[in-house]
């Protein structure tokens, strides 16, 4: 059974909110790209790639709401830091996404306070994991 074959259900879910992009197989992982109108489709696809067990290891995902949406999407947890969300690849640090994202790296801290639900320690990310960015500070 083809990657395609074994996520055809997120594959479904994603053409089904009519996402911008692809599933592509290629090199033993399937590359999942594109972008939806809201933040909350992105996370149902985000689920529904979820469903199956080994997707750590098998998918290289990258799906994100539009920016023109962005202050229509579901809020963060953190209503009064509300910022945007990050989906992380392989060869992040939180301090790679910080300088990219906030603009200096030594903000990873604010990044990993707003993802203490799911991260344990600041040096264990893993791709595919959906950060929460706080608003950019000064």
């Amino acid at each position: 059974m083809g990657l395609r074959d074994k996520y055809s259900q997120a594959i479904q879910v994603a053409k089904g909110f009519g996402m911008q992009g692809q599933a592509e197989e290629r090199d033993g992982k399937l590359y999942f790209k594109g972008t939806t109108k809201t933040q909350d489709e992105a996370n149902k696809i985000w689920d529904a790639i979820k469903t199956v067990p080994d997707w750590p290891q098998e998918v290289v995902a990258d799906i994100q709401a539009s920016p023109s949406s962005a202050s229509s999407s579901s809020a963060p947890s953190s209503t009064s830091a509300a910022g945007s969300t990050y989906t992380v690849v392989k060869g992040d640090t939180l301090s790679k996404i910080a300088q990219e994202l906030l603009g200096k790296a030594s903000a990873y801290t604010q990044i990993f306070e707003a993802n203490r639900d799911q991260l344990d320690n600041p040096d264990h990310i893993k791709p595919g994991q959906v950060l929460k960015i706080p608003t950019r500070t000064h």
